[in-house]
């Protein structure tokens, strides 16, 4: 039997995605500074079975076609934790990180050839205080949570992409951050922080895995965040460890949800309710992505 864990063709959905979706990549308006402020996302990013998942890569790229193309993109992932903060290599066409296993041998020749970022990684360095060392990788590329959602949202790979560090784990410290890349957004600058609502790979059931059943600790803890981020609650989302349903099962370690918390502090206010942009689930994990507004 297929599915997107066992495609009859490996990535054969993406292939049938770019058909319809390159024209419309290549017509998508480009920002300007009369657009305002781009909005901060936080998406789940998924990993090599999203290129064999036609309606969520569908709903990534509606969801990147409805705003105007950034002029580059600062991606913050849940695969990149380290301190103290570094970037990405900036040159254009550095190879990806195939930070992943167990997988189709094509899902590893896929390519995201993104065009030179060096004028982001020289803007994002002047974005932080005096005395915040920044390292800059000389060949580091994207890791999957950052060129797998990248490949469905912007297929032309023609915008340039830098990827930021987590360098901490602490809620008030990542919204800080987000708060010093805020004025990226104002210079056409996509902001993303790249997670998984819910990501209990430990606890994954053979129901899950085979059926897509969801469990009640991703279910509880995706409405828990949902209700959480409609009220702007930021004490709420940031007490996730003691006070939501689902713990510690919805996240065994915080690296897919603490992202979020980049996405909010960028947002001019980061206390306004947010803007749902994909939910849903994919073997049992919360799809909940979202956009700032404001």
């Amino acid at each position: 039997m297929t599915s997107i864990l066992n495609p009859a063709v490996p990535a054969g959905a993406y292939d049938q995605f770019l058909t319809d979706a390159l024209p419309r990549a290549r017509a998508q308006r480009e920002w300007t500074p009369a657009d305002g402020p781009l909005p901060a996302l936080y998406l789940s990013h998924g990993a090599p079975p999203l290129f064999d998942d036609g309606p969520w890569i569908r709903q990534l790229f509606d969801w990147a076609q409805s705003l105007p193309k950034p002029r580059s993109i600062l991606i913050i992932s849940a695969h990149w934790e380290s301190a103290p903060l570094s970037l990405s290599a900036s040159a254009a066409h550095t190879p990806l990180v195939y930070d992943f296993g167990g997988f189709h041998p094509r899902y590893y020749t896929l390519r995201y050839d993104t065009p030179d970022a060096g004028s982001l990684a020289k803007r994002v360095a002047g974005a932080m205080p005096a005395g915040e060392p920044l390292h800059q990788h000389p060949s580091r590329g994207l890791d999957h949570g950052a060129w797998v959602p990248l490949m469905a949202m912007y297929p032309l790979a023609d915008v340039p992409v830098l990827q930021l560090s987590m360098p901490t784990q602490n809620p008030a410290r990542l919204l800080q951050l987000g708060a010093r890349l805020r004025p990226l957004r104002e210079e056409g600058v996509l902001v993303i922080g790249s997670g998984f609502m819910t990501h209990g790979l430990p606890f994954v059931t053979r129901e899950m895995f085979t059926r897509g059943a969801v469990p009640a600790w991703s279910s509880d803890f995706d409405a828990w965040a949902a209700d959480a981020l409609a009220r702007g609650d930021l004490d709420e989302l940031a007490a996730y460890q003691t006070r939501t349903p689902g713990m510690p099962y919805a996240h065994p370690t915080a690296d897919h949800y603490i992202p979020l918390f980049i996405t909010l502090g960028a947002a001019d206010q980061p206390d306004r309710p947010v803007l749902t942009a994909i939910d849903g689930y994919m073997m049992g994990f919360s799809k909940r992505s979202f956009q700032t507004v404001g």
